[in-house]
């Protein structure tokens, strides 16, 4: 699928969140005052993924105040989702998208590289997505670390 680029609308999704709870695009983008960012990671719990939900815990207050509510998707199980939420203390909700239907419709599930092998897979991305539903800023695959802070960076949040 190919990927999204700023102008394009942004698909529809209802996913459960970590206790199960439908969780649906339109309703957060109602919601926001500005519009959503949308993150997908490959996994709960590793490494990468732990520093980039924290970032986005850390700036969450930041991202707030500009009017955009933040959410994470992965293939994860809903258990393992609610377990990483717990863990790290994560104020926004994760999503279960195991199988990957709405990564692969965002262009975050393809083809990536690692440490030198071709895979298939998630591909870290994070896709700022306005009110409207038209995507405003699209990343792929985005460094787990410093990601974040440069985001904020690109739409003028610091």
């Amino acid at each position: 699928m190919p990927q999204l680029s700023a102008g394009d609308t942004a698909p529809d999704f209802t996913l459960p969140d970590a206790s199960g709870t439908e969780v649906h695009l339109a309703d957060l983008l109602a919601t926001s005052r500005e519009g959503c960012v949308v993150y997908f990671y490959p996994r709960a719990s590793t490494p990468g993924c732990t520093k980039e939900a924290c970032d986005f815990r850390d700036s969450l207050e930041a991202w707030k105040n500009a009017g955009y509510a933040v959410v994470g998707i992965s293939p994860d199980s809903q258990a393992a989702i609610e377990r990483f939420a717990t863990q790290q203390s994560l104020p926004f909700p994760l999503l279960s998208d195991p199988d990957h239907e709405v990564m692969e419709a965002w262009g975050a599930w393809g083809e990536k590289k690692s440490y030198g092998r071709t895979l298939t897979g998630v591909i870290r991305s994070t896709v700022v997505v306005g009110k409207d539903a038209t995507v405003r800023l699209a990343r792929y695959n985005v460094k787990a670390t410093g990601h974040v802070g440069r985001l904020r960076k690109e739409l003028g949040l610091d």
